[in-house]
């Protein structure tokens, strides 16, 4: 099994900035997906950030230009760096790893998922 810790997560106002980090441990497979996804207050996880060992990436057009996602393999550590917050990304935020996929966003490819780091966006 892969255990995945997300870290980073707090309250921010507008416009700031932050960063998350993933680590994982257990992954053996050489080739995978990593993925963010998040959930909002009465909506439906949303996966909105995701890469491959392909050096794929995929974004949803709402992150596209202000989120950017990377990876440093050799530490087994996915970041997530999220500029200019508005109060809509307010979410608890989830990394996942899983089978290697083009569909970056969709869940279903994910197999292990971390516990979630909460970020707050105020107004």
């Amino acid at each position: 099994a892969v255990t995945l810790t997300e870290s980073g997560g707090g309250s921010v106002q507008a416009g700031e900035s932050l960063r998350l980090s993933c680590t994982y441990f257990g992954n053996s497979a050489t080739s995978y997906s990593l993925g963010w996804f998040r959930r909002a207050p009465g909506k439906e996880r949303e996966g909105f950030a995701g890469i491959n060992t392909d050096g794929e990436i995929m974004y949803v057009n709402s992150v596209q230009g202000r989120f950017t996602i990377s990876q440093d393999s050799a530490r087994n550590v996915l970041y997530l760096k999220m500029n200019n917050l508005k109060p809509e990304d307010t979410a608890t935020y989830y990394c996942a790893i899983g089978h290697p996929t083009r569909h970056l966003l969709e869940y279903i490819p994910y197999n292990y998922w971390g516990q979630g780091t909460q970020v707050t966006v105020g107004t």
